[in-house]
């Protein structure tokens, strides 16, 4: 596992629940040089006394180096984390997307508001819609598996569908990828409603047709 050294007064931000790390605030980082260029790699974080702080994904290939995942040190980075936070993320919206219009694009995961920093999981449709993913981090992408995982058996919905954002996977050093990652793989058109709005959106890639006159 990688290493990671926080320089002398940067670690007052990270204590304070800052979750991201950059570059100027690290000292060095040692460990295997293939786990240094793997985006999301797991790493333990310190002071520069030595102190644990916690453990991140790190990305070299990121300007922001480092994503916290915890400050326990108990907590270790694995399968059974990711499913707990998505499972807590899903349960934490779970009336607000029961009380939704089926058409409507309701958010399910938001990211570091759920310990899951660039996970962005959007519901249309209902249980037997779609789930839209973004994965616009090195950490959530290398836990891809297990997220997916918990979505389908948190949620009952058996269409899991990876949206990309090409600017920002870029920026992480990620592979561009748009793909169905569970189930079959939404229309291009479908009908969103958004409160009194209504307007067609191609789900794959995010793009809104222009809008329907009621």
């Amino acid at each position: 596992m990688l290493i990671i050294t926080i320089k002398q007064g940067k670690e007052k931000s990270l204590l304070a629940g800052d979750p991201w790390i950059y570059p100027t605030a690290i000292d060095k980082v040692d460990g295997k040089p293939q786990e240094k260029m793997k985006p999301g790699s797991t790493a333990i974080v310190q002071s520069s006394s030595r102190q644990f702080i916690g453990r991140a994904a790190y990305n070299s290939k990121s300007q922001i180096r480092a994503r916290m995942w915890s400050y326990k040190e108990d907590e270790p980075v694995d399968h059974a984390m990711m499913k707990r936070r998505v499972k807590a993320a899903i349960a934490k919206r779970a009336d607000s997307v029961r009380a939704a219009h089926p058409q409507a694009l309701v958010p399910v995961v938001l990211g570091e508001e759920d310990g899951l920093s660039g996970l962005i999981v959007h519901s249309w449709g209902g249980v037997q819609g779609y789930l839209i993913c973004q994965f616009q981090s090195g950490g959530v992408d290398a836990w891809k598996v297990p997220i997916v995982q918990a979505l389908l058996a948190e949620t009952g919905c058996p269409n899991v569908y990876e949206r990309c954002d090409e600017l920002i996977r870029k920026g992480e050093g990620l592979p561009l990828i748009q793909r169905e990652l569970a189930g079959e793989a939404p229309p291009d058109h479908v009908l969103v409603v958004d409160g009194k709005e209504r307007y067609s959106m191609d789900l794959r890639t995010g793009f809104r047709y222009p809008k329907l006159r009621s």
